[in-house]
């Protein structure tokens, strides 16, 4: 923000307040109301007024408070942001960001701890990244932001208090790069946000078993790189992806028979 005056933050309580998460705390005051709104509940005016400010040469950061929350603006999302690029032929650039507070482990109600990356993945015109280091997320918000395309930028929630070592240097991946985060040779873990350190910890535990587990963090979930997970699994040959998704809807099924 003190680089491109271009750049305004928007949602719910992210002024005085500092978001519920005080993510956005001490900007409001920092850079004033006219870069940091204090907007409605209304997350598909949110996202829809950051569609008409890209078009104005602003680059918008929406916050959505919660992930549940997001669905309210799916169609400014998914049917008018991810296709006006296509639309226009490539000379409009939309650099909106959506920042959503993802997934569980808080102790939250079924609005508060969701995790609806599948719906954005499987969207053309979307990209898609999730960081799980203090590091990364420093890093990765900043690309997201100069990036000239749509980014949803999911941000897991159990890890926001997670205390980490940041390099002030220039970041060591692209956005939309995976990476090793422990070497292995007997099965490839593979996840992203919030799971990466919970693979981690698995790991340590099945070393003390003898089974030695390589970790490759996602990062980008759209697109994706591949080349660090296929080189792992050629080198361990056995592979278990992690996610806090879910898989299918039989549970919901299963529960309400008698």
């Amino acid at each position: 923000m003190e680089d491109d005056d271009r750049v305004i933050l928007m949602g719910e309580d992210i002024g005085p307040l500092g978001g519920v998460f005080r993510i956005t705390e001490h900007l409001h005051r920092d850079f004033g109301p006219q870069r940091v709104l204090d907007t409605p509940l209304a997350e598909s005016g949110i996202v829809g007024t950051a569609i008409g400010l890209a078009l104005g040469g602003y680059r918008p950061v929406c916050e959505i408070q919660f992930d549940g929350f997001v669905f309210p603006a799916f169609d400014q999302i998914t049917t008018q942001l991810a296709k006006l690029t296509s639309r226009l032929d490539g000379k409009v650039p939309f650099p909106v960001v959506i920042r959503i507070p993802y997934g569980g482990h808080i102790g939250a109600v079924e609005h508060h701890q969701e995790s609806p990356e599948a719906y954005f993945t499987h969207t053309p015109g979307i990209r898609v990244v999730s960081p799980s280091t203090p590091n990364d997320a420093y890093w990765m918000i900043q690309d997201a932001i100069r990036s000239n395309d749509p980014i949803v930028f999911l941000e897991p929630k159990s890890r926001y208090w997670q205390k980490g070592e940041v390099s002030f240097e220039a970041p060591a991946l692209p956005l939309h790069a995976s990476r090793v985060a422990r070497e292995g040779t007997d099965v490839t873990l593979v996840g992203h946000g919030a799971m990466v350190t919970t693979l981690l910890q698995a790991a340590t535990l099945a070393e003390a078993e003898g089974t030695s587990c390589e970790v490759v963090d996602l990062r980008s979930l759209s697109p994706i790189d591949y080349d660090p997970i296929l080189d792992s699994v050629r080198s361990t040959g056995r592979m278990v992806y992690a996610q806090e998704a879910p898989a299918s809807r039989a549970w919901a099924v299963r529960s309400r028979r008698p």
